[in-house]
């Protein structure tokens, strides 16, 4: 069993818990969109980093092989 210390939890009160309220349809298609696109822009610079270190390893190698 594990033993939970109350007093380190933050004091948050039910109401607070309570008071949030579900997206509107329109709005949780906005989000989701909101939510893809950064998705999308994330993998964009992944993908661009990616093909930056290949190119820059294969130029280093390139140049160590030619010397």
């Amino acid at each position: 069993m594990f033993h939970i210390n109350h007093n380190l939890l933050p004091n948050m009160l039910i109401k607070e818990i309570a008071t949030i309220k579900p997206l509107t349809p329109e709005k949780a298609r906005i989000k989701a969109l909101q939510t893809q696109k950064d998705n999308a822009n994330k993998a964009l610079k992944a993908e661009r980093d990616r093909q930056r270190i290949a190119k820059a390893q294969k130029s280093l190698n390139t140049a160590l092989h030619t010397q």
